[in-house]
């Protein structure tokens, strides 16, 4: 039923939008126009205010047309990382690539998309339904923001599907970690460098000495660590007195997430006792995971879903957080299914158009298997 020549055309319109994080507004006005000419109610949230965005988080909800039929929630996030500003989708075979300056975009437009063919089908088809609620969410990339501020007592859904993975259509996420931020302050001394080195303590230094301590990189299959930033110094000819570093752990498994962020810890703290300077060091708890047995209501859905169209459903632990994560945590339970995305956040994302034809119809096979009460 998916019309892919449209299907693609409406990809490469919302790819042409600017929507990096935290400038979401020219999006979500082109979404609210299209989402009301489907005929659905849309609201939008003030967690904009709340995050520093232009723009809040999109609540929309097209009423059933039959009764008694459990409403479900589609989510996906608006906004892209960068280099996301001024895409040029181009069609290379049966692949959609940008024109390598920038990446696609794919994560997540790929997944919006698929939600307003199936709605272009849905009125076309008069396709019987129950409520359907979508939710096109803020700032996930930089931290989850739009979905840790979304009122969950707006929407009448008690399950959602969540379109944000990678990999082939049919992929089902039923674990995703946990993660804690990390950011040590490392307070060395200044001093001439040239005059009176020996008077100064070296922050550079004293943060060189711990990151050679710190085992960073997979950890185990359920467990992360990084160090992603590192910032200090004034000038060549003073001994720096300060550095920043900022990380991360991620674990499916709270004990080991604890456990590797103390390790980093206590590493950063005795280096700079050794060295006679001082470590403050911040941790932020980001989100929490989530684990889903196989019989879980909406992996049942989901996994029905697929083989009706013919996928393959497959299983899957993922080692990054999605708004899942907290829709989880809240008490609503949640599923990420992949849309068929590769290479995401490099400028070599792309998307077979294969897979944006089949997250539309796998988003229509969920609506009928919960609509003919299949789960």
């Amino acid at each position: 039923m998916v019309n892919e020549k449209r299907l693609i055309e409406s990809f490469k319109e919302l790819v042409k939008i600017d929507s990096v994080s935290r400038e979401e507004r020219n999006l979500a006005d082109f979404l609210i126009e299209k989402l009301e000419g489907f005929g659905l109610d849309v609201i939008v949230d003030r967690a904009g205010e709340k995050v520093k965005s232009n723009s809040g988080n999109i609540i929309a909800r097209l009423k059933g047309n039959i009764k008694k039929v459990t409403s479900i929630m589609f989510s996906a996030h608006m906004d892209t990382v960068v280099p996301g500003k001024n895409i040029k989708p181009i069609r290379d075979g049966e692949k959609i690539v940008s024109s390598g300056e920038t990446i696609l975009g794919a994560d997540d437009k790929a997944a919006i998309a698929a939600l307003l063919e199936a709605l272009h089908i849905i009125k076309e088809k008069n396709i019987l339904h129950g409520d359907i609620e979508i939710v096109f969410s803020i700032c996930e990339e930089i931290g989850l923001y739009g979905a840790k501020k979304l009122d969950l007592s707006q929407l009448k859904s008690k399950i959602g599907f969540i379109l944000d993975a990678g990999g082939q259509v049919g992929g089902i996420t039923t674990s995703a970690p946990s993660q804690n931020s990390i950011e040590f302050i490392i307070r060395g001394k200044a001093s001439h460098a040239g005059a009176e080195p020996e008077k100064g303590i070296n922050a550079i230094q004293v943060a060189g000495f711990a990151l050679s301590r710190m085992k960073l990189g997979r950890i185990d299959e359920e467990t992360t660590t990084n160090i992603g930033v590192i910032s200090g110094g004034k000038a060549t000819n003073i001994v720096p007195d300060k550095v920043i570093l900022k990380g991360e752990v991620r674990s499916r498994n709270e004990e080991k997430l604890e456990k590797y962020t103390e390790q980093l810890k206590k590493i950063a703290e005795d280096t700079a006792q050794e060295f006679k300077a001082k470590a403050e060091i911040k941790i932020n708890k980001e989100y929490d995971c989530y684990n889903l047995s196989s019989d879980d209501r909406t992996v049942e859905i989901a996994i029905k879903a697929a083989e009706k169209i013919g996928l393959l459903p497959s299983f899957h632990a993922s080692g990054g957080g999605s708004d899942a994560n907290v829709f989880n945590k809240k008490g609503f339970p949640s599923v990420v299914l992949a849309i068929g995305m590769e290479k995401v956040h490099t400028v070599d994302e792309y998307i077979l158009v294969k897979n944006l034809k089949n997250t539309a119809e796998y988003v229509l096979s969920i609506i009928n298997t919960v609509t003919s009460g299949e789960n």
